[in-house]
């Protein structure tokens, strides 16, 4: 940039991400690459020394089918990558675990939700000080609070006010970053149909009912097109570390109402930041908010009933799927077929905040965007830089003594990891994203139509998505619930 042109104070800079790490454990070959075809070498070397042309034959077909594992793309990934996942739908499949039906008559164990799948060991606890649901997943050792957000159309803002909410926003994350505590946000904005309540209401407070032309006009179509509609709904869902913070709880008291104490000092002190962000919180969501959330979820269907009628759908104990049926691509449940996307690769080039607006303003589609963010403690981040860096020149060198060019990918990669570096060193935080997205239709024709209108919104975006196989289930509560969960 000249001197001629200097920046402004309120102008909207431009962001990068870094690229998805590609990088194997020697000359770019994964740890299951570099075993498959040990494992070849071995079966060929053994027959050239032992048996000759005869032993040779004989093994062809182990290292054959090593070097085709290795090296063999299929879907984006080598045929090695796909036998853990094949091997794992299988036994799920042998197992009956692709169906779920619930049991109506056995009662659920009090504090557990209805969910499906490994789902079903989270616990809930509720606050007795804030009154929010707090769900406990005893596996990962978590404890999530999920708060709702209001905040205005940030594409209609000004470049300067954009700019500030991106730093307000970015200044959040480091407060996640510098906690210590925290395993997990997780950034879930979804449209979900609307039932005209709201359209209802604004008219009654606001409307003039004088039975003139204008005011029937605009009660019929409020009347019309107000449960045709879809509204948005964001959420961000903290989760704390037990183990990182175990100290903090026994010191509380122990248990579940110290884990309790301790989330809830980070939930203070992250609303503040929210605030200082110009984001509004309007409160953590109780039991019975979090029912309708995932009832919802399940059931796209019944969501106008319930948010018609505010007294029904609010007990977690029944908010689970009555049926779930998944497949090798899609999963269906009570009224609705699902399929979820994960961001594969986000935009390689410079980009503007706010560049995920084609993905998120599409309409007359229901879909859930989740963004999860997982931040890495400096210590941690460090040493991993550390690592990468080293990995990166070894693997450099090795390709220069067998005389491999250097490649433009690799040369990206190891930059991004030198910014990254000296990010750390000025003090920022370092967090890792996941973005996810599922995708409701209520017939499987919809569904192919609606992913297909969802992958050439995210190419508008600049971004890759690529559809999850062999693990929807699991996808699905992850991308469609806000629980923290990771797939």
């Amino acid at each position: 940039m000249t001197a001629n042109n200097p920046p402004r104070a309120n102008q909207l800079h431009p962001v990068q991400f870094s690229r998805l790490s590609k990088r194997g454990v020697m000359l770019g070959l994964s740890l299951a690459q570099l075993v498959t075809l040990a494992i070849g070498l071995i079966a060929f070397t053994s027959a050239v020394y032992l048996g000759g042309g005869i032993l040779f034959g004989l093994t062809s077909p182990i290292w054959v089918t090593s070097v085709a594992l290795a090296f063999v793309p299929v879907g984006g990934r080598k045929l090695i990558e796909w036998v853990p996942i094949s091997t794992r739908w299988v036994w799920r499949s042998v197992g009956g675990q692709l169906r779920f039906r619930a049991d109506l008559v056995k009662p659920r164990p009090a504090g557990t939700l209805a969910l499906p799948g490994d789902a079903a060991a989270l616990r809930e606890w509720v606050d007795p000080e804030t009154g929010a649901a707090m769900i406990q997943d005893p596996h990962a050792q978590t404890l999530t609070a999920i708060a709702g957000i209001t905040h205005p159309a940030f594409v209609l803002l000004d470049s300067g006010e954009q700019e500030r909410r991106v730093a307000g926003w970015g200044r959040v994350l480091a407060t996640v970053c510098r906690s210590g505590r925290i395993a997990r946000v997780q950034i879930s904005e979804r449209t979900v149909p609307s039932s005209g309540s709201g359209l209802a209401e604004w008219w009654a407070r606001h409307g003039v009912d004088d039975d003139s032309w204008p005011a029937v006009t605009y009660k019929e179509l409020i009347e019309r097109a107000g449960p045709a509609g879809e509204r948005h709904e964001t959420t961000i869902a903290l989760a704390l570390d037990m183990r990182a913070a175990a100290r903090q709880i026994r010191a509380a008291g122990g248990g579940m109402k110290g884990a309790a104490s301790v989330l809830r000092q980070e939930m203070t002190t992250f609303v503040a930041a929210l605030r200082a962000a110009d984001l509004t919180p309007t409160g953590w969501l109780s039991p019975g908010e979090v029912a309708v959330v995932l009832r919802s979820a399940y059931d796209p269907a019944v969501a106008p009933a319930l948010e018609r009628h505010g007294d029904i759908g609010r007990s977690l104990a029944t908010a689970g799927p009555i049926a779930v049926s998944e497949t090798w691509d899609r999963l269906r449940t009570d009224s609705a077929h699902h399929a979820v996307l994960w961001i594969s690769e986000w935009p390689r080039s410079q980009v503007y905040p706010g560049f995920l607006s084609p993905l998120l303003l599409t309409s007359g589609i229901q879909r859930t965007f989740t963004l999860t963010c997982t931040p890495v403690r400096a210590d941690l981040a460090a040493r991993d830089i550390r690592r990468k860096k080293v990995g990166l020149l070894s693997d450099a060198a090795q390709r220069a003594k067998v005389g491999q060019i250097e490649d433009a990918a690799r040369t990206a990669e190891y930059n991004d990891v030198v910014q990254q570096e000296s990010d750390l060193t000025a003090g920022h935080g370092v967090v890792r994203f996941t973005g996810l997205v599922a995708v409701s239709a209520p017939s499987v024709d919809e569904l192919d139509a609606a992913v297909a209108a969802i992958e050439q919104a995210a190419v508008q975006a600049a971004c890759e998505t690529r559809r999850l196989v062999g693990q929807q289930a699991q996808a699905f509560t992850v991308a469609a619930l806000p629980l923290c969960r990771t797939v």
